[in-house]
C-alpha cells in the first residue's frame, strides 16, 4: 500500500507539501479489522483519527431508546476519514464505527502525535485545521438546510 498516495486523496490533507505528507505518514499506525468488527464505539474517548485505506467502514448511531434499532448514517471507503474531531476536542465518540469488509485496513493518527507534528510545523497544522473547519462548516450548512 502506498500510504503517501492515499494521504494525497484525503481532503483533510489537501494543500500539504510532499514533505508534510511524509511527516503525516510517519505518525500513522496501520490497523486491520475483520468484517463487522468495531473500530471504535460511541461514547469512547475520542483521541484518534482513522483514515480508511482498504475496505469500508460504516458509521452507526446507537438509538436513544431500547425500542429503536441502531441507524447507519454513512459508509466510508478508501481515502475517507472518520474521527477527525478526536484531533481537536476531548469529547466522547458520537457514533460507532464498524468495519464492513474483510479485511478493512485503516491508518490511525493519535491526537498526541498530531499535536506534536503541528507544534513542529505550524503551517501543516494551519492547513489541516483550515481544511477541517471548511469540512465542518459544509456539514453544518447541509444539516441546517435539511432541517428546514
Amino acid at each position: 500500500m502506498d500510504l503517501i498516495a492515499i494521504l494525497k486523496r484525503v481532503e483533510l490533507f489537501e494543500g500539504l507539501a510532499p514533505v508534510q505528507l511524509e511527516a503525516v505518514a510517519k505518525i500513522c499506525q496501520e490497523r486491520k479489522y475483520a468484517s463487522d468488527e468495531l473500530v471504535t464505539a460511541q461514547g469512547d474517548p475520542a483521541d484518534e483519527l482513522f483514515i480508511v485505506c482498504e475496505g469500508f467502514v460504516e458509521i452507526v448511531l446507537d438509538s436513544s431508546s431500547e425500542a429503536s434499532t441502531p441507524r447507519t448514517v454513512v459508509s466510508l471507503g478508501p481515502g475517507q476519514i472518520v474521527g477527525e474531531m478526536g484531533l481537536v476536542d476531548y469529547g466522547p465518540r458520537s457514533a460507532n464505527v464498524r468495519a464492513t469488509t474483510d479485511p478493512t485496513v485503516v491508518q490511525v493518527i493519535q491526537r498526541i502525535d498530531f499535536e506534536a507534528l503541528c507544534d513542529h510545523d505550524n503551517q501543516l497544522g494551519y492547513i489541516v485545521m483550515r481544511n477541517m473547519a471548511a469540512d465542518l462548516s459544509f456539514k453544518l450548512r447541509r444539516t441546517n438546510y435539511a432541517e428546514r
